[in-house]
């Protein structure tokens, strides 16, 4: 059995693509016949993807290698969020300065956080870095990890499960707080939830989703500037 498997996976470039997409699909058809949003489908996926390569005893580099063709993907979809943007472009243009504050404030929470967290839990410098981008698309902050000496894998881990705490719970910290403005719920998911919370948003409305969208694209930038910063302030 061992040896079949291994055969398939040496002659098939593509069945980490596969496996992606299959683990994806059945997360969001248990999500659709349960209707709770705790099944997340990108939860779920990645849940089955673990359970099955430990099953196997694949090791993540190869699954990494095949399914680099979805991760390549992963920027053409952030940037297409900017289509319901556009769309928007008079709205953004009222509201610039509340926006871009908005965005700035909920970024310096973000880094601020993972301080305080690095602070209380006595994290080494290096699981500090490792966890400081955890706000922003992956496309961003698995790059700033490493080049500051993050472990930039488990900031990929620590980035979805931020985006998927923010979509799960992006509606609820709204009512909570008696958040209406369209435009405040998608700075706020946006900046703090990135691309996986944006698609939250964008099902709450398309004011929320193009300023969600919006808010990736800032966070990402600022972030990308203030980690350096933010680094120094643990030896």
């Amino acid at each position: 059995m061992t040896a079949l498997l291994n055969e398939f996976l040496s002659s098939s470039s593509a069945w980490g693509v596969l496996l992606t997409l299959a683990a994806f699909a059945l997360g969001t058809l248990i999500n659709k016949v349960t209707g709770k949003a705790v099944f997340n489908p990108l939860l779920l996926g990645s849940i089955f993807v673990i359970i099955l390569l430990s099953v196997l005893k694949i090791s993540y580099a190869d699954y990494k290698v095949s399914a680099a063709p979805v991760s390549y993907l992963l920027l053409p979809a952030t940037i297409s969020l900017a289509i319901p943007l556009y769309e928007k472009w008079d709205l953004l243009k009222e509201n610039a300065a509340a926006i871009i504050a908005g965005i700035s404030v909920g970024t310096l929470v973000s880094l601020g956080s993972a301080l305080a967290l690095a602070v209380a839990m006595d994290l080494t410098r290096e699981q500090y870095v490792t966890l400081l981008p955890k706000s922003v698309t992956t496309a961003i902050s698995m790059d700033v990890a490493a080049e500051l000496g993050g472990i930039a894998a488990l900031t990929g881990a620590i980035v979805i499960l931020t985006g998927i705490a923010g979509n799960l719970l992006a509606e609820t910290v709204c009512k909570v707080f008696h958040i209406t403005d369209p435009i405040a719920k998608g700075v706020g998911i946006g900046t703090s939830a990135h691309a996986v919370g944006t698609s939250k948003a964008l099902q709450m409305g398309e004011v929320e989703g193009a300023m969600s969208g919006l808010s990736i694209a800032v966070a990402g930038v600022l972030t990308a500037v203030l980690c350096p910063v933010f680094v120094n302030f643990i030896g």
